[in-house]
């Protein structure tokens, strides 16, 4: 991989704009959970994006996160007993964590690439996919998640109705409101300008 130089003119700007996105606070909140999941052993990380950065680069610490989601015997993501100093180890470890994270249910446009964590281009990116994680993990409610329900918000679950025939049929039967009313409505004194003068 090619070490890139500073960024001028517009990739700059871009990439400036894309690191104000990043959420300290949202930083702290994502911290304790993963904590909380994984337990004290995964360590935490120097304040900041680029401590964060840092913590979840090799990938170990989000697949162990990703793996505490799911019952004993059937976790998705290998973890080497050593971590992985090779780039291309890390990166590949990346990419189970996030093919694990979406096998859970995370939607694609919630993913982060696996550039934007490992060379920090867009750690919002990566804040936004752990809060689509933990969002799963609180709406599931299957006892695998460890820390506070309130960090995260259930995502919408759909709600199936079931009707007979008969109200089907009635249903057929009403205008509803958005199709508005015809009642009175006339052109009565409507008037659409001066009509055309013909000079000859």
């Amino acid at each position: 991989m090619a070490n890139k130089g500073p960024a001028y003119g517009m990739s700059r700007d871009v990439q400036s704009k894309i690191e104000k996105k990043y959420d300290e606070e949202l930083e702290d909140r994502l911290v304790e959970w993963i904590v909380a999941q994984c337990g004290s052993s995964v360590g935490r990380p120097d304040r900041g994006r680029l401590g964060f950065q840092v913590w979840l680069k090799n990938g170990i610490v989000l697949s162990q996160l990703v793996n505490s989601l799911y019952p004993d015997g059937s976790k998705p993501v290998k973890i080497p007993e050593a971590p992985p100093t090779m780039v291309f180890k890390q990166m590949e470890q990346i990419a189970q964590f996030l093919k694990a994270a979406e096998d859970y249910g995370v939607v694609k446009t919630d993913m982060f690439q696996t550039v934007d964590l490992f060379e920090a281009k867009d750690m919002a990116a990566v804040q936004r996919t752990l809060v689509a994680l933990g969002s799963l993990a609180v709406t599931k409610n299957d006892g695998h998640y460890h820390g506070d329900p309130n960090w995260f918000m259930k995502k919408a679950q759909e709600h199936k109705r079931d009707f007979t025939e008969s109200q089907l049929k009635e249903g057929k039967n009403v205008i509803g409101l958005q199709m508005g009313s015809n009642k009175g409505a006339s052109q009565a004194g409507m008037s659409y300008g001066r009509p055309r003068q013909i000079i000859s």
